[in-house]
């Protein structure tokens, strides 16, 4: 691995570069003109390093899904990411300090995916892919719960030997992830009934009020102790201070660890009742990914890692989080799946989101290890 490594070290400006390009190419989720750009710029990153051409999956409202394909062998490995970020454009601006490189989506998780880009280039560089299919799935909805990607994620994934995915690194430790919760979105609508704060309240049914009643049934569905979390993320009502609201709409985020949780908390959610006479309650959302389990297969390719590491000259531990990914999808098909193989830092979705340059070489050498498999002892 030391000759896979120093290449990656030897190109690490250019490695940097592509970064720089790529995260330059702003892309928040629902914005499918500037998804779609970023798309072509990953695409002409995939052209000039690896020579390959993508399958693009058209979408009608979401960005394009982009996928690749290298050699042609029985064992497919598949290196899973996604284009798409938090930020509108011009929210954030990347710059560069103190080793760290700022910018909108650069941790989460551009870097990892050009990564895994050199990672593959290095590999084919050596001659080194004989035998191997390696298969890029790029997705373009992932942090909106990727409503138009999982099953495309899932039918490109099905019978591969193995699913590393290229996002970010536990935040401090550079941590690996060998399980997620699952995830839920959903959306409440209260319509009540206006009128005039002063003159006649009586004869509103003011949905703020009905709001507050349902925030606080919806939390009383938190179970920590089952690593259940149930968060209102976003609470609106009404439109004037003297008018009684007719209107509110809540946003809700679930995380589960089993599949009972989710079915329980899905049930709690779509059978909520008005508590107030009058109000009528529209509920939408669901389940959207599955718990990430950890299995004998996802551990044996987490020791794995922690061989090539060390190889490289560092160590890795693996970690449960709570945030879900596309590796969520891919590991409910019994494949196994490991997480946080792309770039380290911290701040993801957060205004100081970053990665740490030094680490981009090693990390991507990392991931071309654990696409060598048993053949990962590359040395000189």
């Amino acid at each position: 691995m030391k000759t896979i490594k120093n290449y990656l070290q030897q190109h690490a400006d250019e490695i940097l570069l592509d970064i720089r390009e790529l995260v330059a190419a702003e892309s928040p989720s629902m914005n499918k003109a500037a998804v779609d750009r970023c798309g072509e710029v990953l695409q002409a990153l995939f052209a000039k390093r690896l020579g390959v051409v993508a399958e693009i999956d058209e979408q009608p409202h979401y960005g394009n899904h982009l996928k690749f394909t290298l050699g042609s062998g029985d064992e497919q490995t598949v290196l899973l990411g996604h284009f798409d970020t938090v930020w509108d454009e011009g929210e954030l601006v990347m710059r560069e300090e103190e080793g760290k490189l700022y910018g909108p989506g650069v941790l989460d998780m551009k870097a990892g995916l050009v990564q895994a880009i050199w990672a593959v280039r290095a590999l084919q560089q050596h001659d080194l892919l004989a035998g191997k299919r390696i298969v890029f799935l790029c997705g373009s909805d992932e942090e909106v719960g990727s409503p138009s990607s999982s099953a495309w994620l899932s039918q490109h994934a099905l019978g591969s030997a193995q699913v590393l995915v290229v996002e970010p690194a536990v935040a401090g430790s550079g941590a690996l992830k060998t399980a997620r919760k699952g995830t839920g979105q959903y959306e409440i609508t209260l319509n009540g009934l206006a009128a005039h704060a002063g003159n006649n309240p009586e004869e509103g049914i003011s949905a703020v009020q009905e709001m507050a009643h349902q925030i606080m049934f919806l939390h009383s569905l938190n179970a920590p102790e089952r690593g259940t979390t149930v968060n209102v993320g976003i609470a609106r009502g009404g439109n004037r201070i003297n008018v009684v609201a007719d209107k509110a709409v809540l946003g809700i985020d679930t995380r589960v660890t089993s599949e009972a949780e989710a079915e329980r908390i899905h049930a709690e959610i779509s059978q909520i009742t008005p508590h107030l006479a009058g109000i009528t309650l529209n509920i939408s959302g669901a389940q959207s990914r599955p718990p990430m389990r950890q299995t004998p297969e996802s551990l044996l390719l987490m020791e794995r890692a922690q061989q090539v590491a060390l190889q490289l000259g560092f160590e890795v531990e693996g970690k449960a989080v709570g945030g879900g990914s596309d590796g969520n999808f891919t590991a409910a098909l019994g494949i196994p799946t490991l997480d946080g193989l792309g770039a380290t830092g911290a701040g993801i979705h957060a205004r100081h989101e970053h990665i740490i340059i030094a680490d981009i070489a090693p990390r991507a050498a990392l991931v071309a290890g654990l696409i060598l498999g048993g053949d990962a002892h590359v040395s000189g």
